[in-house]
C-alpha cells in the first residue's frame, strides 16, 4: 500500500480563530481560560466579538452578579441567558452540555475552583461535538480565580486593571497558547473603542 496516500486523522480540526482585540484571538470549538481581577471584562470583550446568544453560567451562591447597566456599553445584555446551578459539580456539567449542543456561539462558566485535566478534556470534546453536530463552532470560556492555571486549556489569558487619572486601562497577558509565546499588552479605551498596545513583561527587559 502506498502510505503517502494516508494521513493520521485528528479530531482537532483547524478553524479560523476569533479575533477579539488585536492579537487576542481564540480558537473556536475549544476551551479557553480567563483569570485575573478583570477576567469579567475580558469575557465581555470576547462576547462583543461574537454574534448571537451567550450562555453565562455562574454559581447560585455567588455574591457578585453581572450588572446589565455596566454591560450595555460593551455588549447587549439581551443576548445573555444566565444559568445558576446550585451544586458545584453542576457548573461543569452545564457548560459541557451547552458546548455539546452547539446551540450558541459562546458559553461562559464562572468557576470557584480550577477544573482538573480530565474535566478540561471533556469540555474540549464537548465543544468539538457541538462543532460537528450543531449550528456552529462553540467557544468555551472558564473564568477562574486568582492566577488561574487550569491544565490542558487551549489558551490562558490574565487581565488586570491599570487605570490612571482620567484614563481607563488594563493589562492583558497571554500566559498560555499552544502555538504562541507569552505576551503582554496594554489595553486602553477611548471614545468607546478599545486598543491593544504591546508592553514589556514585568521583569523582562525591552
Amino acid at each position: 500500500m502506498d502510505t503517502t496516500l494516508l494521513t493520521r486523522r485528528s479530531s482537532h480540526r483547524t478553524r479560523p480563530a476569533l479575533t477579539v482585540l488585536g492579537e487576542m484571538a481564540l480558537t473556536p470549538a475549544r476551551l479557553h481560560e480567563l483569570c485575573g481581577p478583570a477576567r469579567h471584562m475580558a469575557a465581555m470583550l470576547v462576547a462583543a466579538a461574537t454574534q448571537g446568544p451567550v450562555f453565562w453560567i455562574a454559581p447560585d451562591w455567588a455574591a457578585d452578579r453581572l450588572n446589565p447597566d455596566g454591560m450595555v456599553a460593551l455588549v447587549g445584555p439581551e443576548r445573555f441567558t444566565f444559568l445558576s446551578p446550585r451544586q458545584p459539580i453542576d457548573l461543569l456539567w452545564c457548560l459541557e452540555e451547552v458546548l455539546r449542543s452547539g446551540a450558541v456561539p459562546l458559553a461562559v462558566a464562572e468557576l470557584p475552583d480550577l477544573p482538573n485535566l480530565t474535566q478540561v478534556r471533556r469540555l474540549h470534546l464537548a465543544a468539538e461535538t457541538g462543532a460537528a453536530e450543531g449550528a456552529g463552532a462553540p467557544l468555551g470560556l472558564i473564568l477562574t480565580p486568582g492566577e488561574g492555571g487550569a491544565p490542558g486549556v487551549e489558551s490562558r489569558w490574565h487581565m488586570a486593571p491599570a487605570h490612571a487619572p482620567g484614563r481607563l486601562g488594563w493589562t492583558l497577558s497571554r500566559r498560555r497558547a499552544r502555538t504562541l509565546p507569552p505576551a503582554t499588552w496594554a489595553v486602553t479605551r477611548a471614545r468607546g473603542r478599545f486598543a491593544l498596545d504591546p508592553c514589556k513583561e514585568p521583569g523582562n527587559p525591552a
